[in-house]
């Protein structure tokens, strides 16, 4: 009998051993084995990970918007970075060998910054600039071309939904910091 559970145990245990491994993130795991570029957090809040990607916005760089002289506590203005595992770095490279775009600095491609701006009020995030980034996280390719989202379209369980109501969730809880620093550029 003591044999039969010794058994189940390890059985269970290898069950439990296989989906861990297979439920983990391939791109937080390379990150943390060195792989990826260190994202500095006293910078940088970590939100989630996909299979592909990290999400993270500059805390030290979120702020509100300012509208005539006077802090308007309804925009936030938040960069944002992701970085991406290899196989996402291969699916970038793929899609502009495909378009025949300029491949000119792809090969250190590391992840992308969005400079967000997110309208509580409206309900829209307005992605005012994109940057494919290298592993130093310098600007290899830049698109200012602005692209509106609307919170309500993104369902709760929306990769990008959920990223976005994070960033609103910390300003919430910590609106004295954010006026502070946008007092600052007033």
């Amino acid at each position: 009998m003591k044999l039969k559970k010794l058994r189940m145990f390890g059985w269970m245990a290898a069950g439990l051993l296989a989906c861990s491994l297979a439920f983990s993130s391939p791109a937080l795991a390379a990150e943390e084995d060195g792989e990826g570029p260190d994202v500095p957090s006293h910078i940088y809040q970590w939100v989630q990970s996909t299979a592909r990607q990290n999400y993270y916005f500059n805390r030290q760089q979120m702020c509100y918007a300012i509208k005539n002289g006077k802090i308007d506590r309804n925009v936030l203005i938040v960069p944002t970075l992701r970085t991406y595992d290899d196989i996402q770095i291969e699916d970038v490279v793929a899609k502009r060998r495909w378009n025949m775009e300029s491949l000119d600095g792809y090969d250190r491609l590391a992840g992308a910054a969005d400079y967000l701006r997110i309208d509580r009020k409206a309900g829209t995030v307005t992605i005012e600039r994109h940057d494919d980034l290298d592993d130093d996280f310098a600007t290899i390719r830049e698109e200012s071309e602005p692209v509106v989202i609307k919170l309500e379209d993104l369902s709760e369980k929306d990769v990008e939904g959920c990223f976005y109501r994070a960033i609103l969730k910390y300003a919430d809880k910590h609106d004295k910091a954010l006026t502070a620093r946008t007092e600052e550029k007033l």
